[in-house]
């Protein structure tokens, strides 16, 4: 996203750009190898997108929040389902409730964490047998508040994680967490306060901070994506 829309949509586009977004001809490359499809959350219908890869091996990744423009285009979703193809998974990001073309309305964190295990049980029924978990910014609380309570989701990797914006007292530990990634300059999800967290959350979790970057990686997706690619096992 250019920067000037970052100053007025933080997260992502507006609604207004949601219809252009979608239309194949403007998203031909980004869509190319990635098939839209449609699952079931309490009753609503959602939207997602699967990249299929060649072995068992996939990634459920969540995006940033939807009262701000937050949906599965994400630059910063982009850059992370970019590095899991690179490494073979199979990838599945989708739009939580109330986004794009996913049925219902915001749920204040509750339908999105029953979104989540949706998508979980979604990926699942395609033949993948071992499933991770990616998300950036609010998306990082959603699989947060799923994995604390789910010791079965394993290599969980968390960009962003919003606490200087969300209370994460909820968030006891995650069993399954390996990576943090963050930025020195990010407001929402500073390294001081991740480090403080850090131990509690899982105490053999890894913490990456890109130096000079903010919550929105302006600039730096290629660091980010070489951060993702050192920690993110490959499926051979």
């Amino acid at each position: 996203m250019p920067l000037f829309l970052k100053i007025f949509y933080p997260f992502g586009y507006p609604n207004a750009f949601q219809k252009l977004r979608r239309d194949p001809c403007f998203h031909f490359k980004k869509e190319k190898m990635e098939k839209k499809v449609f699952f079931e959350s309490d009753g609503l219908k959602l939207e997602g997108l699967l990249n299929k890869g060649k072995n068992d091996k996939g990634v459920v990744i969540t995006h940033p929040h939807p009262l701000y423009g937050g949906d599965m285009y994400n630059d910063v979703v982009e850059s992370i389902k970019k590095v899991y193809r690179e490494k073979g998974y199979t990838t599945f990001r989708f739009n939580f409730r109330g986004v794009g073309e996913s049925r219902g309305n915001y749920d204040n964190d509750q339908g999105e964490q029953g979104d989540l295990r949706s998508a979980l049980s979604f990926i699942a029924s395609t033949g993948i047998n071992q499933v991770n978990l990616a998300g950036y910014s609010y998306g990082s609380w959603i699989n947060s508040l799923v994995a604390c309570k789910d010791a079965s989701i394993k290599n969980i990797v968390l960009v962003s994680p919003p606490v200087a914006f969300i209370d994460f007292k909820p968030v006891t530990s995650i069993p399954g967490l390996e990576l943090v990634v963050t930025g020195s300059l990010d407001d929402y999800a500073p390294p001081n306060l991740l480090k403080k967290a850090l131990p509690a959350w899982n105490k053999e979790a890894m913490l990456e901070i890109i130096n000079g970057a903010d919550h929105f990686y302006g600039g730096y997706a290629t660091k980010l994506e070489s951060v993702l690619r050192t920690f993110i096992h490959d499926t051979n």
